[in-house]
């Protein structure tokens, strides 16, 4: 058993989802093999959005920056800092950037492996595994 990690946001090297979008993995069980949830920051330049998808757990989303249309289970609604949104497993939703400026999300996955399924095509990929794209 550890007794537990720091991570400096800075030096977290960031994931390239495509389209400008870059996600950083805060805690995970690459860097907290003890972990119960994964954690980190998607950021989305302005007019990007992550494609209609689930996930086999249930996720937070906080909003740190900017502004975003989210649909959850077929509403959408708009949110701006520090909104927060709920999202059961298996429950198809997306984040999309409304506003001009850059949105950053944080998001907590309930699951230490996470998946994410695509709604158009059915497809599940490991979180920020190669096809994990937007």
């Amino acid at each position: 058993m550890t007794d537990g990690i720091t991570v400096t946001y800075d030096e977290i090297a960031p994931f390239s989802r495509g389209d400008g979008v870059e996600t950083r993995l805060m805690v995970g069980k690459g860097n907290a093999p003890e972990t119960p949830f994964t954690t980190g920051t998607t950021a989305f330049p302005a007019g990007s959005a992550a494609p209609l998808h689930s996930h086999n757990c249930a996720e937070q989303v906080t909003i740190l920056e900017g502004q975003a249309d989210a649909m959850i289970g077929g509403e959408i609604v708009r949110l701006g800092a520090m909104d927060t949104t709920f999202v059961p497993a298996n429950v198809p939703h997306y984040f999309r950037n409304s506003g001009t400026g850059r949105l950053v999300i944080l998001w907590i996955y309930g699951a230490r492996d996470v998946t994410r399924t695509f709604t158009e095509s059915g497809e599940t990929v490991p979180h920020m595994s190669p096809k994990d794209q937007v």
